[in-house]
Order: C-alpha cells, then sequence, then structure tokens
C-alpha cells in the first residue's frame, strides 16, 4: 500500500477509523471523509508515519463530495482506493418509520455509496484501483427494526456487483465487507440483552472487533486478492454462513 492514496468514508469513528488506521500501518496515505471532527484521526494515521487529511464532506451530497475529491487531488496527488464505509442507523419498526427516517438512511448508507463512487470513477478508469464497500449482514438476511438500514445495505450489494461487472476491464476491482455483530458506538445503541442474545447466537462466541473488519478491507485492496471482484466477504463470526 505504500505510497497510494485511499480515501475512507465515516472515518472518524469506530469501523472507519479502524479501516483508515490498519490502512496506514499498511503504508497508504489517508483522506479522512466525514461530518464528525477527524482530527483525532488524522492524528492519529499521521503518527503511524504517512500522510493524512481531513475533508468535511457529506457523502449523500455529491457536489460535496466532488469538491473533496478535487481537494484530495490536489493536496495528495492522486486517489487509488476508495472505502465507502459512512453509514447511519434510524431503527423502528416500519409501522413507527418515518418518511425522514427511510430517507436519512437512503441517503447517507445508499446514494453516499453512489456519490462517492461517482466522483472517483473517471479518475480509476485511467489508472485502475480498488472500491471496498462496507455492507452488512442485515443486507443479506434482513433485521426486525432495521428495514431501511438494511434495505440500503441489500442496494449496497446490488451496486458492487454492478460496478464490478462495468468497470472490470477497466482495471477496476469493486468488492463488499458485510459485517455482523461488530463492537462499536452503534451497536452500543442496542440494549445489552439484544447484545448477549445476539453473541450466544454467534458460533465464534464473541462479537466482532473493527480490526477484524478493517483486515479484511485491506486484503481486498491488496495484491493478494488480484482475482477478486463482485464479492460479498462476511465477517460475522459464523452468525451468517
Amino acid at each position: 500500500m505504500k505510497g497510494k492514496v485511499t480515501i475512507v468514508t465515516g472515518a472518524s469513528q469506530g469501523i472507519g477509523r479502524a479501516i483508515a488506521e490498519f490502512l496506514a500501518e499498511k503504508g497508504s496515505d489517508i483522506a479522512v471523509f466525514d461530518v464528525a471532527d477527524g482530527a483525532d484521526t488524522v492524528r492519529a494515521i499521521e503518527a503511524k508515519g504517512v500522510r493524512a487529511a481531513f475533508f468535511h464532506a457529506d457523502v449523500s451530497d455529491l457536489q460535496q463530495v466532488e469538491k473533496a475529491v478535487l481537494a484530495v487531488m490536489d493536496g495528495m496527488g492522486r486517489v487509488d482506493n476508495l472505502v465507502n464505509n459512512a453509514g447511519i442507523t434510524r431503527d423502528k419498526l416500519l409501522v413507527r418509520m418515518t418518511e425522514d427516517d427511510w430517507d436519512q438512511v437512503m441517503r447517507v448508507n445508499l446514494k453516499g455509496v453512489f456519490s462517492c463512487t461517482k466522483a472517483v470513477i473517471r479518475r480509476l478508469m485511467k489508472t485502475g484501483g480498488n472500491i471496498v464497500n462496507i455492507a452488512s449482514i442485515a443486507g443479506l438476511t434482513g433485521n426486525p427494526g432495521q428495514s431501511n438500514y438494511a434495505a440500503s445495505k441489500a442496494g449496497i450489494i446490488g451496486l458492487t456487483k454492478s460496478l464490478a461487472k462495468e468497470y472490470g476491464e477497466r482495471g477496476i476491482r469493486v468488492n463488499a465487507v458485510a459485517p455482523g455483530l461488530i463492537r462499536t458506538d452503534m451497536t452500543a445503541s442496542l440494549s445489552e440483552k439484544y447484545q448477549e442474545t445476539l453473541v450466544q447466537a454467534v458460533p465464534l462466541g464473541r462479537a466482532g472487533e473493527p480490526i477484524d473488519v478493517a483486515r479484511v478491507v485491506y486484503f481486498l485492496l491488496s495484491e493478494y486478492s488480484g482475482y477478486i471482484t463482485g464479492e460479498v466477504i462476511n465477517v460475522s463470526g459464523g452468525l451468517y454462513t
């Protein structure tokens, strides 16, 4: 990854930050896209001896993302990889879900992948590169109280497979990672009892850590996966098989 530039969205915390820091350890310069303050992430990355920069960008706003990508090109000189990680939840049963609950999740989770990919794809068409989208096993199995989230993640999977077929001949690989129960601020909002129930259903007997996802993302960005595209790798400890 040395000399490469990787954009990681939603990298100010949780899985996104773990991905950004792990890729930095492997030598990649990192561009952090987020609406939250990414200063701590940037400092942690720079401490690993690579370049890092924060760009305030709402991934659901194509114009903001395009400006941020131009700023990356101006400041860091290139874009080699994109990790579409940014995501939110607005969990409710459908009968209580508002139109805004639905629209917000779709805008960030699904349109965000569209916006960021569209903003970099022409550049990657000239040089080749890699895109990894963070989906969820909810997009494969569904989940009660998460119809909006599950639908957005299923959409990401469909988009991943379509893009892999569209751009493989241009040297662009597109894959997805579908995490299961991972210890983050997002999952911490679940009730302790529900978390215990989920852990009991995991064959490996524990919740995953953000680093578990980061390692798979690195694999998919690296030459070790050079003949893999259009795939979804679930990182769930066997919760989904």
